[in-house]
């Protein structure tokens, strides 16, 4: 049931950066633990929801997990915890590590116990540097990292973030391919380790290695960025009735494409002459292919483009994107029936592996789910849990009689 089968991850995290990373571990077959606080991780209360605590956020970043619901401050629940991660592959964590430090769950603490144990933290700032106990969001860190200075450039001059929580994911897919190699690792030689991740680290190196350009020597060549990416009519054409995304790019490609639209007058221009001048022309030739792309209808473009193998693709809007014929064929989108929130849309793992393939095992949990099954694997008797639940310290879901 996937490559990482008989992984088991302990995860501590909330929001969005560490669940969306133990979510695709646990896609790709590890056995997740999510360990939550009475309250339940904030995302649960995020956007439209049939029931409270099930908003979309959290049932598209929470597959393929268990929940518990246990107050880390409480000794009781603490000790709870650490019997799980003594057992455990991996723990992720996602609070800054002073935090971590204060419950004395730090990774001297829980090496202790499990030496072979993989801690994983995903936080903001690396924990040699000035702001290493700073917080973070994703909003300050595409802020830090020079992102909305970015749009301010190729807009009106106002910066603005990215309509996405771009950080929090792209840190949270390094998260995984770190983790993975430190399992690697310690499969190798026996030896579990502290791996950090920080946003603001991951993030600078991601931007900047687009945009240092000029910046990348001593002394500069220039105030850095990358002119492509920055060129005003870098977007998605206007056409006669509406948009298109194309990508004339190679030599080859824009040969057939000016040759398609009969402008064999551009192949004498030395702007558009090789791959070299149109970098060092790019608004000039931006521009030339926003008025082309004026004349023609987006049906008849997408014909011409197709026709010329220049790379094209409709512009989606995020529900016309639902009905996108690929999307529709690979069942990417499937509808499928929640035990709690009945008809819900479920995306499609997007690797694929040919001997360990993969499916959903579980959908997002309700808020302490699971608790009773994962403490009584812990060897926890029943009585034990009963107790826990009785004062309070194990929150159960109210469907199972208890709370």
């Amino acid at each position: 049931m996937g490559p990482l089968e008989g992984v088991k991850i302990v995860d501590m995290t909330s929001v969005l950066m560490g669940p969306y990373a133990t979510q695709m571990l646990g896609d790709y077959g590890a056995d997740v633990v999510k360990i939550e606080a009475p309250e339940g991780d904030v995302t649960r209360q995020i956007g439209p929801a049939r029931h409270p605590d099930m908003g979309p956020v959290f049932l598209n970043t929470n597959r393929n997990k268990r929940s518990i619901c246990l107050d880390l401050k409480h000794p009781a629940d603490r000790d709870a915890a650490l019997r799980l991660i003594a057992t455990a592959d991996v723990l992720v964590y996602n609070v800054r590590p002073q935090a971590m430090a204060r419950l004395r769950l730090g990774y001297n603490d829980v090496a202790a116990i499990n030496p072979r144990l993989i801690y994983a933290g995903v936080f903001g700032f690396g924990q040699d540097g000035p702001y290493a106990a700073k917080p973070a969001y994703d909003d300050l860190i595409q802020g830090a990292t020079a992102l909305p200075s970015l749009n301010a450039r190729v807009g009106d001059g106002t910066p603005r973030y990215v309509p996405n929580a771009l950080v929090d994911r792209i840190v949270g897919l390094t998260a995984v391919g770190a983790i993975c190699a430190s399992l690697v690792h310690r499969d190798r030689t026996g030896q579990g380790q502290r791996v950090d991740i920080p946003m603001f680290e991951t993030m600078a190196s991601f931007v900047m290695g687009d945009h240092l350009g000029g910046l990348t020597y001593e002394p500069p060549l220039d105030r850095g960025g990358y002119a492509r990416h920055l060129s005003p009519d870098r977007r998605p054409y206007q056409t006669a009735d509406g948009y298109i995304c194309a990508m004339v790019y190679n030599d080859k490609q824009w040969f057939s494409f000016l040759r398609a639209v009969g402008r064999d007058d551009l192949l004498a221009d030395e702007r558009y002459a090789s791959f070299a001048r149109r970098a060092v022309n790019i608004d000039v030739v931006y521009a030339e292919l926003a008025r082309i792309f004026q004349t023609r209808t987006t049906a008849q473009w997408t014909r011409l483009l197709d026709e010329a193998d220049v790379p094209a693709m409709r512009m989606h809007d995020l529900e016309s994107i639902l009905d996108d014929p690929h999307l529709v064929a690979t069942d990417f989108f499937a509808v499928v029936e929640h035990p709690s929130e009945g008809a819900i849309r479920d995306m499609k793992v997007s690797a694929t592996w040919s001997a360990t393939p993969v499916e959903r095992q579980r959908f997002a949990p309700r808020l302490g789910e699971q608790g009773a099954e994962v403490l009584a694997e812990a060897g926890y008797a029943k009585d034990e849990i009963a107790a826990l639940a009785g004062c309070g310290a194990l929150k159960l879901p109210a469907a199972t009689g208890q709370s």
